[in-house]
């Protein structure tokens, strides 16, 4: 992977500077640390920039690229996993390559489909380019939202990059979070795209395509997940269905072990790193090295299951263990590097396991991220499921003490415990075929962390971000199965936004090391879509036909294991012991009333509590993390613009592999210098 950068003209009138493109690419300097290029139009219509993690055709590979008579530039960040067989389709209709890269493909693609290449594509994939015969760019981002594209009007320029950070040096004055960004973030746990933390900044969504033209910004989906309606699925017996998948996810996973650097994957210990890692092992001869990462918390820690994989499978195993302590001190770097408030310390650990890999040797994993998403696997698809049941007979007394084989530590005697049953998962009851049913109970619980929302904020709040939702979902949406509906929202809520991008790309960026994800090859989701919902969910046996097509290939415990979701330390992180400097500064009544967003003497109460080791609720523990996140977010991009802006410019600014430098340069008044990370 690597980092894309560029500002193009939108009056006629308008030049673009060569210093200006170059101004943005420190920013990006860990996505790309092996090389960096930058392309300027000569009628100053267009700057391209680039930042490159060098991983196919090491040499060859520089960008911006053009095509042969340099009409057509591009920039890209990402892997064309089928660039073989497309370059060969294109030589025979005549195109000549001058490269062994996967992003000369594109060019050739564009000149020979129009806008349609990205429909050629298997990839990941957020590219700008630019055709000069047209005068028009595009802004093009992977089906799923695999890699990040951003993208802001600053009075006669576009200004694009694959981080925000790059964006800021440009930027007249320091942006400011966008209430209803904040809004979806403690509702969705991430914001709703095209909307960022930030406003006036936004994403290219996954499956869209932007084209910058005559001064205009036109948006187009060109690929969605869409299911079947009832009685348009995939025939076949169990058996057959199960051996296709196998197909496909083995295909999926060949395409992306083609690299000239060595390639690597995660092991969790549960089903879908398993799959991947007994895929990899069955269709390549190389040596393979795993990762993985435990916990001092038993209830967390999965070492166990990971280690029986390594000795069934035969791999070299690498293991990073992550602290309590660790998580306190690397969240301020995980922070900095989502760009975007988060609800759970789940992305630390996360960090920490990339700079593991980049220690390593290694520039590429394959990770197990997706499977959940198109084949069944969440534990909210049960519960939906479950809740749709009772929903027949909402007065049931026996329907919903199913949710106690879902959650075992479920207290269902005695009246009380009944009454809490209702109240919580028997939220929609009443109308099961709302839109939004599946989610409902989430969404529910984390809206109660806006109850510490200052008065100031919630007065600008004009719509309930649910309710927003559901009015905006696909017209087919409500002829669709229940269980696929769930899959939708969770798909389009949570995976591109969040797992792919604060818990996924920014994590693995941060250490420069590119992820892949054959769960979430296209080809294997529009086959998963196109099952019945008993093959992705048989009774409450999730991803049941995963589980068939693997059956030979794992043991019995892994393919029999209930799955552990995986989960970080969150208030106990940072409260087990004393506090970090910054905790105290950005949670203090004084910074808390300068910010404005949440209400200080509720904040002031809840931290009184986790710091006498106080039981505290799940939604006060999400509340905790996002309170503070959004306080690191304000600190680094609005109150500290100038500092962070000048020093990034400066310097080759890395938080992620100096978690201790970041700790000896701190100051609790003024948070001192973003430290320097020199290869």
């Amino acid at each position: 992977m690597c980092g894309v950068a560029g500002i193009a003209a939108l009056l006629a009138r308008t030049r673009i500077s060569e210093p200006d493109v170059h101004r943005m690419l420190p920013a990006l300097r860990h996505r790309g640390p092996d090389d960096s290029g930058v392309y300027l139009d000569p009628h100053g219509r267009i700057g391209l920039g680039h930042t490159r993690l060098s991983i196919i055709d090491l040499a060859g590979g520089v960008q911006p690229m053009p095509n042969e008579d340099q009409t057509v530039w591009v920039s890209f960040n990402g892997e064309i996993f089928n660039y073989i067989e497309l370059r060969e389709i294109l030589q025979k209709t005549g195109h000549r390559f001058s490269t062994h890269s996967d992003t000369e493909v594109i060019v050739h693609a564009y000149e020979q489909y129009g806008d349609d290449f990205v429909q050629y594509l298997n990839g990941q994939f957020a590219i700008a380019l630019w055709d000069a015969n047209r005068q028009r760019l595009l802004l093009v981002r992977d089906r799923v939202g695999i890699l990040p594209l951003f993208y802001t009007c600053q009075g006669e320029r576009l200004l694009f990059a694959s981080e925000i950070k790059a964006l800021l040096p440009l930027l007249a004055e320091a942006p400011r979070i966008s209430p209803t960004a904040l809004d979806q973030i403690f509702t969705f746990w991430a914001p709703r795209s095209p909307n960022t933390l930030f406003e006036g900044i936004f994403e290219v969504p996954p499956g869209h395509l932007l084209v910058l033209e005559n001064g205009h910004l036109r948006e187009s989906m060109y690929w969605d997940w869409r299911f079947p309606e009832q009685g348009e699925y995939l025939t076949g017996s169990d058996a057959e269905l199960a051996e296709q998948l196998y197909e496909l996810l083995a295909d999926a996973t060949r395409i992306r072990l083609r690299a000239d650097v060595p390639v690597g994957a995660y092991l969790s210990g549960g089903l879908d790193s398993s799959a991947l890692v007994a895929l990899i092992r069955r269709h390549s001869a190389a040596p393979l090295k795993t990762f993985s990462i435990g916990f001092e918390e038993k209830s967390l820690d999965e070492s166990v299951f990971q280690q029986q994989l390594v000795e069934h499978l035969g791999v070299e195993h690498r293991r990073v263990f992550c602290h309590n302590r660790d998580v306190a001190e690397d969240f301020p770097a995980t922070v900095f590097h989502a760009e975007t408030a988060i609800l759970r310390t789940a992305p630390t650990p996360m960090h920490r396991l990339s700079k593991l890999v980049y220690d390593s040797g290694y520039k590429v994993v394959l990770t197990g991220e997706g499977s959940d998403e198109a084949l069944g696997g969440y534990d909210l698809f049960k519960e939906a499921k479950i809740r749709q049941f009772w929903a027949r007979h909402p007065q049931s007394e026996w329907r919903p003490l199913l949710l106690k084989a879902l959650y075992p530590y479920l207290e269902t005697s005695g009246a009380q415990a009944k009454t809490y049953l209702r109240n919580f998962y028997g939220i929609g009851l009443d109308h099961p075929d709302q839109p939004g049913f599946s989610h409902l109970t989430r969404w529910f619980t984390t809206a109660q962390c806006k109850a510490f929302f200052s008065s100031e904020l919630t007065a600008t709040l004009r719509e309930d971000a649910a309710a927003r939702l559901t009015g905006q979902l696909p017209p087919e949406f409500g002829r669709w199965h229940p269980f696929n509906r769930a899959q939708y929202l969770e798909a389009k809520t949570l995976l591109g936004s969040y797992l792919l991008c604060s818990q996924g790309d920014r994590m693995l960026m941060a250490n420069s090391v590119e992820g892949r994800f054959p769960f979430l090859d296209h080809r294997v989701i529009e086959f998963a879509n196109r099952l019945r919902p008993r093959l992705k969910m048989r009774a409450l046996n999730e991803k049941f036909l995963l589980k068939q097509a693997m059956a030979t290939y794992l043991p019995r415990q892994i393919i029999e294991r209930h799955k552990q979701p995986y989960r970080a330390p969150d208030i106990p992180a940072f409260f087990s012991g004393r506090p970090p400097a910054y905790v105290d500064e950005l949670l203090s009544e004084e910074k808390l009333r300068c910010y404005g967003y949440f209400d200080a003497k509720r904040v002031s109460f809840l931290l009184n509590k986790a710091r006498r080791g106080s039981a505290i609720a799940y939604k006060d523990n999400m509340a905790l993390v996002g309170i503070l996140s959004t306080q690191l977010c304000h600190n680094y991009f609005i109150e500290r613009f100038s500092q962070t802006t000048r020093e990034m410019s400066e310097h080759l600014v890395d938080l992620s592999r100096t978690s201790n430098a970041y700790q000896a340069n701190y100051s609790p008044l003024h948070f001192g210098k973003f430290p320097v990370h020199r290869r």
